[in-house]
């Protein structure tokens, strides 16, 4: 026990600890002391060790400011080097393609396909994706299926089609009875006398460019073979002989999907599907006072008007695949999505939706002839928007296909990589300063880390400043359903924008201060956030 004096003693011992270290305290961070009073010397003739501290504070403010303030310069120098390509890219327009004869090529087609919409529209009411699909259809030299009620218009944009590309049409509506001579022509009696098993196949699909086959789920089995072939090799058996056929697209419509498990192959020959609906109420007004006392408004299509070199030709729709596959590239981010598109399908949904080893190359093509129709050298992930017409098996498919695909658009899941990649480079930054051979890994790294976010930031600044090109300049996409997927994506992507300017600043303040060669308190004094995540997940060696 201690005595009472003994207690007394260090009682004051205490407060007058106390009272010192309250004074310096104050003296340091209030100004209650001059830096002149902190020099001197202490009361037993010993320097004062707040005045060598107070002046590595100072030093080190003034460091810190200067290095802020050059981050700062340096992040606006990289941002105003953005904003001038952005201004430059809305200026030169989208991408395109590599050689000029192939730009002009497309370019050419891109304006024939943008009149094409407009011609074959008029007159029909709600029918504009119905247009685009048949003729992004065309130019894939695929075919497309209608599902709808009768009376909705889907023979009329088949017989549009062929009167557009003055090619041969052929239309047949199939029953439960039909015979093969309905579609592919009789047979040649001066041909039996003679033993031979050859049809007549003039006037008959076998020679259509366009052909228009309504309930062509009723095809029976005596026609199911040759139309498979036909429809997907271009090739027709007259007999002996396996020839040729000129046939551009196949219009398949029907009330109904298949039901039977022998009609799935022709199922699956129609790459591109639309379920077509009754006119909205809306539309009905808008159909019913263009036909009514309209003695003109026959409801057929009309050419008069149109300049020869401004129709799409036969010509133009042969080249079209050719030119695209030769010409458009698939960035690995694209195939990427479709593969991932692909496992949400048949793995995650229920029941799956099996998508056919052919259906997906087929689809891959289509997007890039999709591209070229649009004059880019690339697919871009807004194509695969067009994917809700092609991998569906279920009409309701389509609306899971393309809220899947814009919640891929409008992920940030990029921007949380780079945010690692940022805490990392820093991390090493604070083990490796003062080692020469490591600063200059590290400034590569930072370098190579900028240059990512600067183009992601690009990319997202073109799509957002520019007004979508992507989706409101896309040929393939109708005016409505672009808009919609505008408005859907523009919030999320501002939200990225501002995720990657502050991940940028903080690689422009790395940047400088590993120029500067700073020591770890001055570049935690930088970067304070960036620290505390540092000492919080490092092992206390390292934290020391």
């Amino acid at each position: 026990m201690l005595s009472c004096k003994s207690r007394e003693t260090c009682s004051r011992a205490r407060n007058l600890s106390q009272k010192s270290y309250q004074s310096f305290r104050s003296g340091l961070f209030h100004g209650s002391r001059s830096h002149a009073n902190l020099s001197a010397l202490t009361g037993d003739g010993m320097p004062n060790p707040g005045a060598n501290y107070v002046e590595k504070e100072r030093k080190m403010h003034d460091s810190v400011t200067s290095m802020r303030k050059e981050a700062q310069d340096y992040r606006a120098w990289i941002l105003n080097g953005v904003k001038e390509s952005v201004r430059s890219s809305s200026t030169t327009g989208p991408s395109t393609v590599s050689s000029s004869s192939t730009s002009t090529t497309s370019s050419i087609v891109k304006r024939k396909l943008l009149n094409a919409i407009n011609v074959m529209q008029e007159g029909l009411v709600e029918r504009e994706a119905e247009v685009r699909l048949l003729l992004l259809a065309a130019m894939s030299g695929e075919h497309i299926l209608l599902i709808g009620p009768p009376g909705t218009a889907k023979s009329e944009v088949g017989r549009r089609l062929s009167k557009l590309i003055s090619g041969s049409y052929f239309e047949r509506l199939l029953t439960r009875f039909s015979v093969p001579e309905e579609l592919f022509g009789p047979l040649s009696m001066r041909a039996l006398e003679e033993d031979k098993y050859v049809r007549q196949t003039r006037g008959y699909l076998p020679e259509a460019e366009v052909a228009f086959i309504d309930e062509i789920f009723k095809a029976n089995s005596a026609i199911l073979n040759t139309l498979l072939t036909l429809i997907n090799e271009r090739l027709f058996d007259n007999g002996s002989q396996r020839v040729p056929v000129p046939l551009i697209t196949v219009v398949g419509a029907s009330n109904e999907l298949p039901e039977s498990e022998e009609l799935d192959a022709l199922y699956d020959r129609f790459l591109v599907r639309k379920l077509v609906k009754q006119v909205s109420s809306a539309g009905v007004s808008q159909m019913l006072t263009y036909y009514s006392g309209n003695e003109e408004a026959s409801g057929s299509l009309s050419l008069d008007n149109v300049a020869v070199d401004m129709l799409v030709t036969r010509e133009d729709i042969r080249n079209c695949k050719t030119e695209a596959l030769k010409t458009v590239r698939v960035p690995q981010a694209v195939i990427q999505m479709l593969t991932d598109l692909r496992t949400y399908l048949q793995e995650k949904l229920e029941p799956p939706v099996y998508i056919s080893d052919r259906r997906l190359v087929k689809a891959i093509q289509l997007l890039q002839v999709a591209a070229f129709c649009n004059g880019r050298d690339a697919v871009t992930e807004y194509d695969l928007l067009l994917l809700q017409h092609i991998l569906w098996q279920q009409p309701e498919h389509s609306d899971r296909i393309r809220d899947w695909v814009l919640s891929q658009l409008s992920s940030d899941d990029g921007t949380k990589q780079v945010s690692y990649l940022m805490s990392g480079l820093f991390s090493r930054a604070c083990r490796s300063l003062g080692n020469p051979e490591k600063l200059g890994e590290l400034k590569n790294e930072a370098a190579s880390l900028r240059s990512v976010l600067v183009e992601r930031y690009r990319l997202v600044a073109v799509t957002l400043e520019g007004a979508f090109p992507a989706v409101l300049d896309n040929l393939w996409l109708g005016e409505e359903e672009a808009q919609a997927v505008a408005t859907a994506l523009q919030p999320k992507l501002s939200k990225t924008r501002t995720a990657i300017d502050s991940i940028l600043g903080d690689v422009a303040t790395l940047e400088v201060a590993l120029r500067n060669g700073c020591d770890p308190v001055t570049l935690a004094n930088l970067m304070p956030r960036h620290w505390a995540d540092f000492i919080r997940n490092s092992d206390i060696s390292d934290a020391k």
